[in-house]
């Protein structure tokens, strides 16, 4: 086979087929986005009725992000624009769905980011967010779910299906839950128990002291987020 040959296989094969992956993983963040501003307009009607002062708001930022605020958090859902394979020790080599059809294990991204949502209403910019889920769809438009919460026990592998509507609701109602229930960690003296005059003149600017839900501190038992995240 000559080299023009080779190119035109190629450009015929993976490059039609990465092509695919890109309008799956389009077509799947549209849907969570009609989904985020769905469950956005129901938690609004039943916020009214907890709390005055609890707030929830949707809002779509460009073509590839969008942000679900709930009372303090912010869930930040964002597609990145390049198809992904994965290494082959990555056990879904293993899958028969795999092994019959190569091209199924390249991947578009929809990465789910936990933010506060004062960082946002105060412009925090040094404040940290943190990855709490992968969803991963294919050129067949099946997908599974890298996650902090159980989601990945129940979308572990490759669906048998497309992703749908409904796996999409069900996904963010248990990412909306992971993070209310995910708490704001007190940091150690230690980090914060010497300031100066001109640090905490520009803390009162622009707060640069990193805050997050661990605020950017651990202690030496608290493993980092992506430690048990198998990422």
């Amino acid at each position: 086979m000559s080299q023009k040959d080779q190119i035109t296989q190629l450009l015929k094969e993976k490059s039609v087929m990465k092509q695919n992956v890109y309008r799956n993983t389009k077509a799947a963040f549209e849907q969570f986005k009609t989904v985020v501003n769905e469950i956005c307009d129901e938690l609004k009607e039943e916020a009214k009725g907890i709390d005055h002062r609890i707030h929830v708001d949707y809002d779509s930022i460009g073509d590839y992000q969008v942000e679900l605020k709930v009372a303090g958090d912010v869930l930040v859902f964002y597609m990145h624009t390049n198809v992904f394979e994965f290494d082959k020790s990555h056990p879904m080599f293993k899958t028969g769905y795999v092994k019959e059809n190569h091209n199924n294990s390249y991947c578009g991204i929809i990465y789910v980011y936990n933010f506060l949502s004062d960082s946002f209403k105060y412009n925090r910019l040094n404040d940290l967010g943190y990855l709490i889920a992968r969803i991963f769809v294919n050129q067949e438009s099946r997908f599974f779910v890298e996650s902090k919460p159980n989601l990945g026990f129940k979308y572990q592998n490759f669906s048998p299906a497309p992703i749908s509507k409904e796996a999409i609701k069900d996904i963010v109602n248990e990412l909306i839950i992971y993070c209310i229930s995910f708490d704001l960690y007190t940091p150690p003296t230690e980090a914060v128990k010497e300031i100066s005059l001109n640090e905490i003149q520009e803390r009162i600017q622009s707060d640069k002291l990193k805050t997050g839900k661990r605020l950017g501190f651990r202690f030496q038992n608290d493993a980092t987020f992506g430690d048990d995240l198998n990422f």
